[in-house]
């Protein structure tokens, strides 16, 4: 993303970050129009549209199409950045993360087969056309790709569960934004969404769990082959059998 789009979506978040700190916006709150916001920040309306898709992947803004955007319940705190801060002090690792994905992401999926409600299932469904529909347009797709795991995470039943995978997601995001424009074939990574989709409002606990498992084993194979074969100091790789991966969120 060039330095000026960037500038223009941090305006964005930051903007709303200072409206939620002071107070004056909550919880359930609808953000104006887009015509009158955009005018309000002095940004074009495609700037503004990439920022709040940029805070509704975060978790912090409810886009509800056809109704309006707004802010989600019970949002995580902006600027809350704790385990990349681990990361930074103690060297993780990608594929320690990837790993770390792959335990909890697969149970989360086969929870939600098992737990999911009809507005989960819709939700899914329609973050799964989105990305049908944004194979074209990396940037665009990561929000829905991010938006679709997400609504597993909630369909799990499990708070806590969710809160964790939000504080990966989380410190995921933001590299994964620098490296979108590079990610190969979309087309198949969303028919592995549809797959799991399908798997979990079918209630097929096994098969959610086994596929989102050969998910994330793919995209962290696409991962690995960007990186051209580097090797992190010490090896830094797990043993081969421990060998997992990642995913487009």
């Amino acid at each position: 993303m060039p330095k000026s789009d960037t500038h223009m979506t941090m305006r964005v978040v930051n903007h709303i970050r200072t409206l939620i700190e002071s107070g004056g916006l909550q919880p359930g709150d609808r953000i104006p129009p887009e015509r009158e916001f955009a005018r309000k920040l002095h940004i074009s309306r495609a700037s503004l549209r990439t920022g709040i898709g940029y805070l509704a992947a975060m978790g912090v803004m409810d886009v509800r199409h056809g109704v309006g955007t707004f802010v989600a319940d019970g949002p995580p705190e902006l600027g809350k950045s704790s385990l990349s801060l681990l990361g930074a002090l103690h060297g993780f690792q990608s594929w320690q993360m990837f790993e770390a994905r792959r335990i909890l992401e697969s149970e989360l999926a086969a929870l939600a087969a098992e737990r999911g409600r009809e507005q989960h299932f819709a939700s899914m469904s329609e973050e799964v056309a989105e990305m049908y529909a944004t194979v074209d347009n990396p940037m665009e797709y990561l929000i829905h790709d991010v938006r679709f795991h997400r609504v597993i995470a909630q369909a799990s039943g499990n708070p806590i569960l969710a809160a964790l995978m939000e504080t990966i997601t989380s410190a995921l995001y933001d590299e994964r934004r620098k490296t979108a424009e590079r990610s190969r074939d979309l087309k198949e990574s969303a028919d592995l969404h549809r797959e799991i989709y399908r798997a979990i409002r079918s209630r097929n606990a096994s098969e959610a769990r086994s596929i989102m498992e050969r998910h994330l084993t793919m995209a962290q194979s696409a991962q690995d082959l960007e990186a051209s074969g580097s090797t992190p100091p010490g090896n830094g790789r797990p043993p081969r059998k421990m060998r997992r991966s990642s995913d487009q969120v």
